[in-house]
């Protein structure tokens, strides 16, 4: 039987030295059982994202290693960027892919939490499906105010009380670690240089102000141009397609078009064929008509 596959989806608080993300990469790698998919950065954010697959043992390891690798390198007081943050590793979600739960990656959240708050004493908050308390479970309200709030409440707010790790902040700040299902983030710029309508529309599509289920959006500034900055938490219920479409319909109002978008990590399969039928308007169209997987099926079979 397969060892269960579990992807694991960090976030890093720095976007302007590729070579502080290379060595973060590196260190993931370098990690037996582990599997490397994708690394990306973006200056304006001042973020990084890496994308690995691997065993649940393997992609604790990975995780805490580059957790201590980022704790060395990435100085918070020293940080700025479009991207809210709370830590040099802003975000660890664990993600079950094949004979893997969600209740697994619970467990290996709780873990990987415990020992990165023991071994080197970076205050852990427990996020999504790993959350310890219902205020928690959302990562924006984790985050809201950012490193630097964070560091005026952690000590003195009972409800800024890390779930593992001192209540105290120091430059490599805090990290969320959870447990959740695939997400796809995903942004749309707009054509103007107005945040102000980015924000306008962001609040109008995202869920907690009344927009789509499982749909989170920010607006923000990013090299000169509003972006409608997105998180899709569940891409089967509320497709990219029918953000995208909101987006052009509230952009619309203030007299703006969506210029381009952008996915940042990895994207599954099954949510650009969607948008695709969607679009070209395919009338019975069958997932077996896609000529790369009919290919596989057929190598498999011989």
């Amino acid at each position: 039987m397969a060892e269960p596959l579990i992807e694991c989806v960090p976030n890093f608080s720095e976007g302007r030295r590729p070579e502080v993300v290379a060595a973060l990469a590196e260190t993931i790698a370098r990690v037996p059982g582990v599997y490397m998919l994708d690394s990306q950065m973006d200056p304006d954010h001042h973020r990084s994202v890496i994308t690995f697959v691997g065993s649940p043992d393997g992609v604790v390891e990975a995780a805490f290693r580059a957790a201590a690798l980022a704790a060395r390198q990435i100085d918070l007081e020293q940080h700025h960027g479009q991207h809210p943050r709370i830590g040099a590793t802003d975000v660890i979600p664990f993600v079950p892919l094949r004979d893997a739960t969600l209740e697994d990656c619970v467990l290996l959240a709780r873990r990987l939490g415990q020992r990165l708050g023991d071994e080197l004493h970076i205050p852990i908050y427990l996020y999504e499906a790993a959350a310890t308390r219902p205020e928690r479970v959302n990562l924006a309200d984790i985050r809201r105010g950012g490193y630097e709030r964070l560091k005026q409440q952690i000590g003195v707010d009972l409800e800024r009380r890390p779930d593992f790790g001192p209540a105290t902040l120091g430059s490599a700040g805090a990290t969320a670690v959870g447990a959740r299902q695939p997400l796809i983030a995903y942004n749309i710029f707009l054509q103007t240089s107005d945040v102000n309508i980015a924000r306008q529309v962001a609040r109008a599509i995202r869920h907690s102000s009344g927009g789509l289920r499982y749909c989170k959006a920010l607006g923000l500034l990013v090299g000169g141009r509003a972006q409608v900055s997105i998180n899709v938490t569940d891409f089967h219920r509320t497709p990219v397609h029918q953000i995208f479409e909101l987006v052009r319909v509230e952009a619309a109002q203030y007299g703006v078009m969506p210029a381009e978008s952008e996915v940042i990590g990895l994207i599954p399969r099954d949510a650009l064929i969607a948008a695709a039928e969607y679009y070209l308007h395919l009338n019975m169209f069958r997932r077996e008509q896609i000529l790369e997987d009919r290919i596989t099926a057929a190598l498999a079979a011989e």
